[in-house]
């Protein structure tokens, strides 16, 4: 096992929405460096509804009772109802924020202290390249939360770096999942992809790798900021 490999075993990492093809890409991803990893999902065992606060609470104190912490939360969790704006409702809006970005907060007042008293935590933020070309107005709710996040990380990370807590957010480009390919049309993917620096479709696995690289001792120094994992197809 290497330097790297036996901190990361020694760590305890908690990702949300990890049934997912993104999320279960980075449980893979963090298994595989050797952090011992637990999903947050309504597809996992036993199920966390992250819509509703006394689950997503009994859910962090479940972690804290069986590892006694948590040195690295990834939030990959997201709920996409659509609707414009003349059609969205307050119970759909709510419900995606509520998934999107209380969520992320209740899990970040449960583990911060813990990374704290360590010294040394990591929260990765999956948001969206749509943040900055929102391609639909049906995607109101979805944006809005993304954009919500990247400001929750931001003012974590200023909050929190003297704790030895970097706060990152990764912004995926329209990536090849069996939800994406349900949602979006086959022509959709042809002309992102022509659009991208990078003119490849993106897979789960390139935003598991940024993730990794975020939860590793190599991106000591990053913090407060917003990785596009989108091919090139926002610079910024």
């Amino acid at each position: 096992m290497t330097g790297a490999s036996a901190r990361a075993a020694r760590r305890v990492a908690v990702v949300t929405g990890g049934a997912g093809a993104i999320g279960s890409a980075i449980v893979a991803e963090l298994g595989a460096a050797g952090h011992a990893v637990v999903s947050l999902d309504q597809a996992a065992d036993p199920p966390v509804d992250l819509a509703r606060e006394d689950q997503v609470a009994a859910a962090a104190a479940a972690v804290l009772r069986q590892h006694e912490r948590c040195d690295v939360l990834v939030h990959a969790a997201a709920a996409f109802d659509k609707a414009d704006l003349a059609a969205v409702d307050l119970p759909s809006w709510r419900r995606v924020q509520a998934v999107n970005v209380e969520a992320a907060l209740l899990l970040a007042q449960a583990f911060v202290p813990g990374m704290a008293s360590r010294g040394f935590g990591r929260i990765i933020v999956l948001v969206s390249d749509t943040v900055w070309a929102p391609p639909a107005a049906d995607m109101l709710a979805y944006v809005t939360s993304k954009g919500a996040l990247i400001a929750l990380a931001r003012t974590l990370a200023i909050a929190h770096g003297a704790d030895g807590i970097a706060v990152t957010c990764v912004a995926p480009g329209l990536t090849d999942t069996p939800a994406a390919r349900r949602g979006v049309p086959a022509a959709a993917f042809d002309d992102v992809r022509s659009r991208q620096a990078l003119p490849r479709t993106l897979v789960p696995g390139d935003v598991a790798a940024t993730v990794a690289f975020l939860a590793s001792d190599s991106a000591a120094a990053l913090t407060g900021q917003t990785l596009c994992v989108d091919g090139g197809l926002i610079l910024r």
